[in-house]
């Protein structure tokens, strides 16, 4: 259903589903009732300057009857918003598609304390295009590749190849192979959120001795609740795991040994790569859900998930040309290349 209200500032306007009957007469009696402990005042003021308006764009009065209107729509007051100190930038633009390098911390889509501090508003506002929307999403705390619709014509073409699975993504994360702080060095997630059990940082290199590696397990993820959950069953999610090259670090925790690992996922469970790394003991650096959850705490600039989504390659469906697109970040926490040692060699 398209909205009546345009795009403004970069944010779609809110639709609401009205009740057909109730205890309430009018319209503004229903929504200060659900509302007005936010600003009573305020809603009244919409219906006063026509800012809440029904299907057609027709505007709603303090006096239009509960069940004339069936949906609303109106704009939202937006919160007080904390900039976040970094750019998406753009890979690739075409009449089509919009390919973006989303930095970490910057949310996909707006939602929550994060409206105009999104990478849809952003790019709406920076580009003009009003119509633009993501085609797949990345979580706050991951960086890396987006694809965005820009034609409303042709975006249900490149809708289908995700819902045929016929996107192909690789993803980069990096590893701690040595204990340090704030590190979950050979913890491993267990069935139900259990995490008791701790590999050795042997074990961790003859796990990695034994890759490339097929890993499946069953996962689900309860609305509401922030982290997904291994289950016993039969297997839902499979991410194909490899290790690119084995090195110390040179960010926050320099001089640590760590692994920069290469990962194809093969589902698209909710934080699936973050949960099959850590049921294996290695957990990604500076993850904050798996495998144990964190207190919640103010974002570090300093730490960002080691998580990059670096590629993403297709069949074009209007062209059929094959395309594929890379992220140019790198991860903070990557082996230095100097004393790496790179896929294809031996581990000592």
């Amino acid at each position: 259903m398209q909205s009546p209200l345009p795009v403004r500032n970069g944010v779609n306007a809110t639709r609401l589903r009205l009740p057909r009957t109730g205890s309430w007469a009018t319209v503004a009696e229903y929504l200060l009732e659900r509302f007005g402990h936010v600003d009573p005042e305020g809603i009244l003021r919409r219906f006063d300057d026509q800012q809440i308006v029904g299907l057609g764009g027709v505007p709603l009065t303090r006096q239009t009857p509960l069940g004339e209107h069936e949906f609303i729509w109106y704009y939202r007051s937006l919160p007080v918003e904390t900039p976040i100190p970094f750019e998406a930038r753009i890979l690739h633009q075409d009449e089509h598609l919009l390919v973006v390098d989303k930095p970490h911390f910057l949310p996909t889509t707006p939602g929550g304390r994060f409206i105009q501090e999104s990478a849809l508003v952003r790019l709406r506002n920076q580009t003009g295009i009003d119509d633009l929307v993501p085609m797949h999403r990345l979580d706050r705390a991951t960086a890396g590749v987006i694809l965005f619709a820009v034609n409303p014509q042709t975006r249900g073409d490149y809708q289908m190849l995700f819902e045929r699975r016929e996107i192909a993504k690789r993803y980069k994360a990096v590893v701690a192979l040595q204990p340090g702080e704030g590190l979950e060095t050979g913890r491993v997630l267990q069935p139900n959120g259990e995490h008791s059990q701790v590999k050795s940082q042997s074990e961790l290199r003859e796990l990695l001795a034994g890759m490339p590696l097929a890993f499946k397990n069953r996962m689900t993820k309860v609305k509401g609740q922030l982290r997904s959950v291994v289950e016993d069953g039969h297997p839902n999610a499979q991410t194909l795991i490899n290790v690119e090259a084995i090195g110390t670090s040179s960010g926050f925790h320099a001089g640590l040994e760590v692994a920069l690992m290469d990962l194809e996922p093969r589902s698209g469970k909710t934080h699936q790569l973050r949960v099959h790394l850590a049921s294996l003991g290695l957990g990604i650096i500076n993850d904050a859900f798996y495998p144990r959850l964190w207190d919640l705490a103010p974002d570090d600039y300093q730490r960002p998930l080691q998580l990059l989504a670096h590629t993403i390659s297709f069949t074009d469906p209007l062209t059929g040309i094959e395309r594929s697109f890379s992220s140019e970040q790198q991860l903070l926490e990557s082996p230095q290349l100097s004393s790496a040692l790179l896929n294809g060699g031996e581990l000592p």
